[in-house]
């Protein structure tokens, strides 16, 4: 069956604040009831987090549908740190990336011909973003149209693929409600990336 998951990234902020910026969106969560402070690792798989804060008494507000629910929700997991986070099922490539300067699209997964990333397009991407994960220091990767070499923070990747210092799991969560998620980023004061997937 598997357990499932709706993760808010953060695209733009960055290391320093990221930590600060996690600690400010808990304490907004908890001050809604959507989350306690009381912390559980069941349910939890997140890449760098083994545990997330357990539902508050209102967490229902977040989400889509009725306040009568009696859906359970697990917890909320907070990652910090430099990561790559990709939504879906097994995936761990984006399946295009878009160039700031040109607005050129790369295709590195072909759907519906191909299910898996051409190697050769995605070897530049994967090692600059090996650089950007071990140093801070974003590593480039060369637009095949316009030559420029941009940050791989810079690339506007497909949706389900994403870069960032922050991040949240929501796991086994109904649908959060878009207006919850239009707050939610208004409170970060950042763009953010929403993803669905299954561990």
């Amino acid at each position: 069956m598997g357990d499932y998951f709706q993760r808010i990234v953060d695209v733009e902020a960055d290391e320093r604040e990221a930590g600060p910026l996690a600690e400010r969106m808990v304490d907004w969560l908890v001050s809604e009831g959507v989350i306690t402070r009381e912390t559980s690792g069941e349910g939890v798989y997140s890449q760098t987090a083994d545990e997330g804060y357990v539902p508050g008494p209102r967490w229902d507000g977040a989400v889509v549908g009725s306040a009568e629910t009696t859906w359970q929700p697990g917890p909320v997991a907070v990652m910090v740190g430099r990561d790559y986070y990709v939504g879906g099922q097994g995936q761990d490539e984006a399946d295009s990336a878009s160039c700031p300067r040109c607005d050129t699209t790369t295709v590195i997964i072909d759907y519906p011909e191909e299910f898996e990333a051409d190697d050769e397009v995605w070897r530049p991407y994967r090692e600059a973003i090996g650089v950007w994960k071990e140093t801070g220091e974003g590593g480039s990767v060369a637009c095949s149209a316009c030559a420029a070499a941009v940050p791989v923070t810079e690339w506007r990747f497909g949706s389900g693929f994403g870069l960032g210092a922050l991040a949240f799991d929501f796991w086994g969560w109904p649908p959060l409600d878009d207006a919850f998620l239009t707050e939610f980023s208004s409170r970060l004061g950042h763009r953010t990336e929403e993803q669905m997937g299954k561990f």
